[in-house]
C-alpha cells in the first residue's frame, strides 16, 4: 500500500499550507524534482548545441557590388583593407574567405584579433580573469565563426591550433606565415597599433583588415584606420575596398539610420 503522505487529500494540503507545517521529507519519493543547472559564467563556446544539424554555407556570393569587390580583392591580393558602415558584411565576408581558405588547404591557421577598447566601459570592472573580460569583446569573431563552421568543429580546429582569436595586443613580436588573418573593428587601433598588425604579415599570408572610420570608440584624432587607408591605396599591391551604405545587407533601416545619424 502507498505510503499515507502520498494519498493527502487536498483539504489536507490546503491546511498545511496555511500553517506553514509541511515536511520535507514527505517529497523525498516524488522522483520528478530535478536541480536546476548552475550557469557559471559565459563562454564564447559553451551556449552553442553541438547536436544541431545545421546545413553550413559552402559557397560566398556577393549582395552588392561593394561586396563583390571585396571578394574579388580577398581573391587577388595578400592585403586588403574593407572600409565601410555597419552591416556591410566586412568581417562575414572576410571570416568566410578566411574558412574557404583554411578548408581547401591553401592556408594552415586563421589568425582572428579585434582590439578590446572600452567602449565607455571600463574593462576592469568586468567579473574574472583576464580571458573572461576579454571574451565579450571577441564574441562577434565566434558568432561569425559559426556561421560557416559548426562549433564542435570550431573547438577541434582551435584545440588543434588552426584557429586563434587574440586581442590585438597579443599580437606583438609575431611573425604570421601560412595564415589568413583578419583584423576586425580595427577604427579602434591607433595609428601604431595598424602598423605594427600589418608588419606581422608573413609568408603565404593574406590579411584583411576590416572596420568603420566613422564609427570609432577612440577620439578622432587617434584613430589610425582611415590615415592607413588613404596612404595604403597608393600601393598597388595593396587594395582598399570602401563599401557604402548601398552595400548594407542587414534591415533597410540599418541604411536609413546611417544616413541620417
Amino acid at each position: 500500500m502507498p505510503p499515507r503522505r502520498l494519498l493527502m487529500s487536498k483539504r489536507a494540503m490546503k491546511r498545511q499550507l496555511r500553517e506553514g507545517s509541511f515536511d520535507a521529507g514527505q517529497f523525498e519519493a516524488d522522483d520528478k524534482i530535478r536541480r536546476l543547472p548552475v550557469d557559471r559564467g559565459w563562454s564564447p563556446l559553451a551556449h552553442h548545441n553541438d547536436d544541431r544539424d545545421q546545413a553550413y554555407l559552402k559557397t560566398i556570393k556577393a549582395k552588392s557590388i561593394g561586396q563583390q569587390q571585396l571578394i574579388k580583392a580577398i581573391d587577388e591580393k595578400n592585403l586588403v583593407l574593407a572600409l565601410g558602415p555597419a552591416g556591410t558584411g566586412k568581417t562575414y565576408l572576410a571570416i568566410a574567405k578566411a574558412v574557404e581558405a583554411l578548408e581547401s588547404g591553401r592556408v594552415g591557421r586563421i589568425v582572428l584579433s579585434r582590439p578590446a577598447v572600452e567602449a565607455g566601459e571600463s574593462i576592469g570592472f568586468l567579473p574574472g580573469e583576464m580571458e573572461d573580460k576579454l571574451a565579450p569583446y571577441l564574441r562577434p569573431l565566434y558568432d561569425a565563426l559559426s556561421d560557416r563552421l559548426s562549433m564542435k568543429r570550431v573547438r577541434a580546429l582551435m584545440a588543434e591550433g588552426a584557429i586563434e582569436i587574440a586581442p590585438v595586443g597579443f599580437m606583438r613580436g609575431r611573425t604570421l606565415n601560412n595564415a589568413f588573418v583578419v583584423i576586425d573593428e580595427a577604427q579602434n587601433c591607433t595609428y601604431v597599433q595598424i602598423k605594427m598588425l600589418l608588419t606581422r604579415l608573413g609568408w603565404h599570408s593574406t590579411m584583411v583588415v576590416t572596420g568603420d572610420p566613422n564609427q570609432s570608440d577612440l577620439l578622432p584624432e587617434l584613430s589610425g584606420l582611415g590615415p592607413v587607408a588613404e596612404k595604403l591605396e597608393a600601393v598597388g599591391n595593396i587594395a582598399v575596398v570602401r563599401l557604402a551604405d548601398r552595400d548594407i545587407v542587414r534591415h533597410p533601416l540599418v541604411a536609413e539610420m546611417l544616413g541620417v545619424l
